[in-house]
């Protein structure tokens, strides 16, 4: 936790151009490009980095080809876009992925004119990914035979992308840019009050892990709270022409539905014409997602929720035994901050899934707000460059934007890791099966980072070696994680800087060995607290109450549980 208090430090009586309040994608993006153009930054986010809607997404790098069935093509225009940018940006994080879509009698689409909208979209997308393909029902069951296609008319395959790991580590990829391009970031601080003086801010903020209290100063503020903007807004006594709605969307993970080696995702109509997708995640299968209209932020999976996706994935596959609660491995269950006028009323008369999933920036030049309503992980790096323009029409003069505050490091640094790793022969230091080589995993995750990796491991051939069991994660790892990675609470390991809980069922991580050793890293002395806090005051302590290592059944075959 050295870094964190490092960041706090900064932030006490700290005099900064722009506060980022927020630190889910918006608003790490935000940061990332206000630091890479030479702005003084400060951002702070009451919880851990991406822990709210920011971790409940579908994984996907994505145009919204479901947004053409609401003509919204300039949206799905920019979307392709951001999409095709961040593929080229981030090569070894985003990958691209086959959408094999499966239409019977019911879906509203003829295979073919599913296939022309996959055209189309291919081409608003400018051709960023393979051409989409047509595909008969005998094509369909070669292609992916888990699907039931008693009642299949034929099926097409288009192409998006998706994220590797997960996307909660991929918004503290951002934060860690704006830190290295001189930002100040730091978790589990709130924003308690602030007030406009002369042209400056003076924010009142609390450390929630600690309760102390400080003051920093900031010229600007970018509110980046994505479901709480109006409630931040209205304490800033600001009044905005956008407002922000909800939709309420849930996914379920269990065990690899999906029989194919290659990594594919499947695409249904559900029983109200609305897509819904089944999204590999190592060995596991993420279904969903659903879209119900909610008035609250704060959501969970309810058991109509659970009834609902496993009715309509169990119609749709033939599985040896029908899905049921007890394959569920975890939950996600999150909203979309949806963005409205303020003069469109309640919108109880609205196709709510017709509601646009574009973002919308308002600048208040008076008070020196910017507020970011809305926004998608596909479309980050859009957000980023926007928020830049209105601080400099703010006033706040910034440099030339270089597009060094994202992507992964160069080809050259790239080659020179893998060269560094082929002479120390560190894919060979374990035969773990079906796993990645543990190169390419690291330089994916860690980035230049895993350099220093390297240096540790020729130093100490031990910190090579997995410490968690299945979960995949070398001891090295974690002491990185603990000395760059700003792990305050444990969930934020387990559930963003890895995605282990959302693969590994609890009660094999609640009796892994390992998982103390793996705590004892990350919080020195203050292990014990951090498991309690972690698994309530029931947890026995001893990391023995169940079943042994992290389940093996959850390692991932070509990507990574975590």
């Amino acid at each position: 936790m050295a870094l964190r208090e490092a960041q706090l430090d900064r932030l006490r009586d700290g005099v900064f151009d722009v506060l980022v309040v927020g630190g889910g994608i918006n608003g790490a993006v935000a940061a990332a490009s206000l630091a890479g153009r030479g702005a003084s930054v400060a951002l702070v986010e009451r919880g851990d980095f991406g822990h709210f809607t920011s971790q409940e997404s579908s994984n996907l790098v994505w145009g919204g080809f479901k947004y053409l069935e609401n003509y919204e093509l300039p949206l799905v225009f920019n979307l392709c876009r951001s999409r095709n940018r961040l593929m080229k940006a981030y090569p070894d994080n985003i990958r691209e992925i086959g959408f094999l879509a499966a239409l019977d009698e019911t879906s509203p689409y003829s295979p073919k004119f599913a296939a022309l909208g996959a055209l189309g979209y291919w081409i608003i997308g400018m051709f960023g990914t393979k051409p989409p393909k047509l595909l008969s029902k005998d094509k369909v069951r070669r292609e992916e035979p888990v699907i039931d296609t008693t009642s299949v008319r034929g099926g097409m395959q288009y192409q998006d992308a998706y994220l590797i790991d997960n996307d909660a580590r991929f918004v503290f990829s951002f934060v860690r840019s704006a830190i290295e391009n001189g930002a100040t970031a730091a978790n589990y601080v709130e924003l308690v009050s602030a007030e406009r003086h002369d042209g400056r801010w003076t924010a009142r903020l609390r450390d929630n892990d600690t309760g102390e209290e400080f003051t920093t100063t900031a010229r600007a503020i970018v509110n980046a709270a994505g479901p709480f903007v109006d409630d931040l807004n209205s304490g800033f006594d600001l009044h905005t022409t956008h407002r922000i709605v909800y939709s309420k969307g849930i996914h379920l993970v269990v065990p690899r539905l999906t029989t194919h080696t290659h990594e594919r995702v499947l695409a249904f109509f559900d029983d109200t014409q609305r897509l819904f997708y089944v999204i590999p995640m190592g060995k596991c299968s993420v279904i969903g997602t659903t879209d119900t209209r909610t008035d609250e932020p704060f959501t969970e999976v309810d058991d109509d929720d659970r009834a609902f996706l496993l009715d309509q994935i169990n119609a749709r596959l033939a599985l040896p035994q029908p899905l049921t609660t007890a394959d569920v491995i975890a939950e996600r269950s999150g909203v979309r901050p949806l963005v409205v006028t303020r003069d469109s009323g309640d919108q109880t008369d609205v196709d709510w899934t017709s509601l646009s999933r574009k973002h919308e920036i308002e600048t208040d030049h008076d008070r020196g707000v910017v507020t970011i309503f809305g926004g998608k992980l596909t479309d980050c790096l859009n957000v980023g460059e926007e928020v830049a323009e209105e601080i400099e029409a703010l006033g706040l003069p910034l440099e030339k934007d270089l597009r060094n505050w994202y992507g992964e490091p160069s080809k050259t640094t790239r080659d020179e890791f893998f060269r560094q790793a082929r002479l120390m022969k560190l894919d060979s230091m374990r035969s773990k099966p079906d796993t990645e080589p543990l190169s390419i995993r690291l330089w994916r995750r860690y980035g230049r980072r895993a350099f220093s990796m390297l240096e540790a491991i020729r130093e100490d051939p031990r910190m090579a070696e997995d410490i968690m069991g299945a979960a995949d994660y070398l001891r090295v790892e974690l002491h990185l994680a603990a000395s760059t990675e700003m792990v305050t609470r444990l969930e934020d390991f387990m559930r963003r800087r890895s995605k282990i809980e959302q693969v590994v069922p609890d009660e094999q991580i609640r009796s892994s060995p390992g998982l103390r050793d793996a705590a004892e890293i990350l919080f020195g002395d203050d292990a014990e607290r951090r498991l309690t806090e972690y698994f309530g005051e029931g947890y026995s302590g001893n990391g023995q109450s169940g079943k042994g290592q992290l389940g093996d059944d959850a390692v991932s075959p070509s990507t990574t549980t975590g």
